[in-house]
């Protein structure tokens, strides 16, 4: 190994244990260095390494393990509904090819300059949604999974904070709900824009900063948000190829990339108070110190337990969907001094955290 890796190995490994912060930054408030704490453990989809994603089951098994916040994607219905999906591309994610009453309704539409087929959920009314049950979206990857196919209904947003009210009372911490816009530029251009939806809701719940944090790749989307003054902290997501759509479709040929450059965190840091990169962009490069020069706090995606998904010093003997060394891969990370971690098995991440 690395000696550099290896170094970062046991300056975590011999780490005191502390414990989690859920408390979030106010962006107002938290210019300057990040303050000293334990990473936040972020339930991608809920634990969607062992329950289908997007699910009560997901959300809720996540919490139990040991998750601080969970991550519903927000995408809308035909009545301008939000509800929590990977996708508004649903084939993938519910049992809707097997409803022959929809049959008609599969199409191919380009979301983000990309042709895309199948059932989307901006066709379907709240009350359709709600007769489709989830099923798990890599079966070939995690087929142990597909037991829980058909158990769960598609959730709206306003369901999943009210679970996670519900999980914050019987596990007695607080529990943040982590909302991302999805196709923000897409869903406005249709006439069903996301923000005004999401701002209401963390208006009408009194989501307060230590109850949510809204992330999205479109810059656009969370300046939408953060000029309605919620008081809710803000997150750059950030990906790893070409720019973000709401960018691009205005001819602004800014990159992630330049994004992630010490100009580039000062412009985010501007609106922002996170930014969550690709996990690969944090390693060999400065990014994550320069980061934390800007005041962001940084949270990168998504940790996997599986070897298809490990770098190659992390992988195990066995097959691409066999569990690789994950916790060496979070003591990794944890020494380089990350903020939080979003993964799809926040137990694992929990036991790393606590070396």
């Amino acid at each position: 190994m690395h000696l550099r890796r290896r170094s970062l190995l046991l300056a975590a490994a011999t780490a005191p244990a502390t414990t989690a912060a859920t408390a979030i930054p106010s962006h107002a408030a938290e210019q300057g260095a990040p303050r000293e704490r334990a990473p936040v453990v972020i339930g991608h989809r809920g634990a969607a390494g062992w329950r289908p994603e997007h699910t009560a089951a997901s959300y809720t098994y996540a919490v139990q393990t040991g998750a601080d916040w969970i991550e519903p994607d927000l995408v809308p219905t035909k009545d301008h509904v939000l509800v929590v999906r990977h996708e508004n591309e649903i084939s993938q994610t519910t049992d809707v090819a097997s409803h022959p009453e929809f049959a008609g309704r599969r199409t191919t539409k380009s979301v983000d300059g990309r042709a895309v087929s199948g059932w989307f959920t901006e066709d379907f009314t709240l009350a359709e949604l709600k007769t489709l049950r989830a099923v798990e979206r890599l079966p070939s990857v995690r087929n142990r999974n597909t037991v829980f196919d058909g158990r769960d209904q598609v959730l709206t947003f306003q369901e999943v904070v009210d679970l996670a009210r519900k999980l914050s009372r019987t596990h007695g911490r607080t529990i943040a709900v982590f909302p991302e816009t999805k196709h923000p530029t897409y869903f406005r251009g249709l006439g069903l824009p996301l923000e005004p939806k999401l701002t209401r809701a963390i208006r009408r719940n009194r989501l307060g900063r230590r109850e949510c944090v809204v992330q999205s790749f479109e810059p656009t989307s969370l300046k939408r948000v953060a000029a309605q003054r919620l008081g809710v902290p803000l997150w750059q997501a950030l990906g790893t190829t070409g720019g973000p759509y709401d960018l691009v479709s205005a001819g602004d040929p800014t990159t992630y990339r330049d994004m992630m450059t010490p100009a580039g965190l000062a412009r985010i840091a501007a609106y922002a108070d996170w930014i969550g990169p690709d996990k690969s962009s944090l390693v060999g490069t400065s990014v994550l110190a320069d980061a934390h020069a800007a005041g962001l706090r940084v949270g990168p995606y998504t940790f996997r337990a599986e070897n298809q998904f490990l770098a190659a010093e992390f992988r195990r003997g066995g097959g691409a969907n066999d569990f690789g060394d994950a916790f060496a891969e979070y003591a990794l990370y944890y020494g380089m001094g990350v903020d939080a971690v979003v993964t799809d098995f926040p137990d694992l991440a929990v036991m790393a955290r606590r070396g």
